[in-house]
């Protein structure tokens, strides 16, 4: 069993310790206002908490979360652990816990679990994933950060025109409203492409790596390879991320356009 593989084990024990507390506290209220629209619950806490714990103490590697931080280090597990946590908090099953091992600049070790569904995605490098191709015909591209409040270079007004954009192709738009579901989904095939505009590692690093194990086309948002530190993550079908990435080139040429003549 090569150490990847190891840690993956071990990482889906943690995970399914956390996804009992996940179950459990369904539909918690906000507890912790972090401005914008955006809240943590008790949940989410507790399961950074826990895995946090478990983690280290079974792997002795470090841990950053989207709640409690971190330090940035060369091999660090990164955790989000209620991704979505407005449907979580509503009793909407589209929601997740995110964990990924970062090593050298990349995602080598992954999980997206959606304990409300029964869903789990998990892979480690060398270990391909399964991609079905039952909704390629459906053409669903997952864009959830249509909606999303956090800091990104692509702001509001255009995401809603790349929405409409992707709307007048062949593909159908579909929010979720969790990034992480959009990229599992993608790597899965249960959708053509994921789209996530968010610049946390936390919400990208373990679909990516899921993106990857299923051969898909993965890059940031600029069509480049992804790499610790790129701003968000597509990934899909090679059709459904052409179409995606010339809608995105489109709206990015046209917003510096308009910027240049407004100054």
């Amino acid at each position: 069993m090569s150490d990847y593989a190891e840690l993956l084990h071990i990482a889906t024990g943690c995970v399914e310790e956390a996804a009992e507390l996940f179950r459990s506290g369904v539909g918690a209220g906000p507890a912790l206002d972090k401005g914008r629209g955006d809240f943590a619950t008790e949940v989410d806490l507790a399961i950074e908490t826990l895995l946090r714990q478990t983690l280290k103490q079974r792997t002795g590697i470090d841990v950053v979360g989207e709640e409690l931080g971190g330090d940035t280090s060369n091999t660090m597990w990164v955790v989000d652990p209620i991704d979505g946590t407005s449907n979580y908090s509503a009793g909407n099953p589209m929601s997740a816990i995110l964990l990924a091992l970062v090593a050298d600049g990349q995602p080598r070790v992954a999980i997206t679990a959606m304990p409300l569904t029964g869903q789990h995605f998990a892979t480690c490098e060398g270990m391909p994933l399964e991609h079905s191709a039952h909704g390629l015909g459906q053409g669903h591209v997952g864009f959830s950060t249509i909606t999303s409040k956090t800091s990104s270079p692509v702001p509001q007004a255009m995401r809603l025109n790349m929405l409409g954009d992707l709307a007048c192709t062949r593909y159908r738009p579909r929010i979720t409203g969790s990034v992480g579901v959009d990229l599992a989904y993608a790597a899965a095939g249960v959708f053509a492409a994921g789209v996530s505009l968010s610049p946390n590692i936390w919400d990208n690093a373990a679909g990516v790596a899921l993106g990857r194990a299923a051969n898909c086309t993965v890059t940031d948002i600029w069509g480049n390879p992804w790499e610790l530190g790129a701003v968000g993550a597509v990934i899909g079908e090679p059709e459904a991320h052409r179409t995606i990435m010339k809608i995105m080139r489109s709206r990015m040429d046209k917003e510096a356009e308009w910027l240049s003549q407004s100054e």
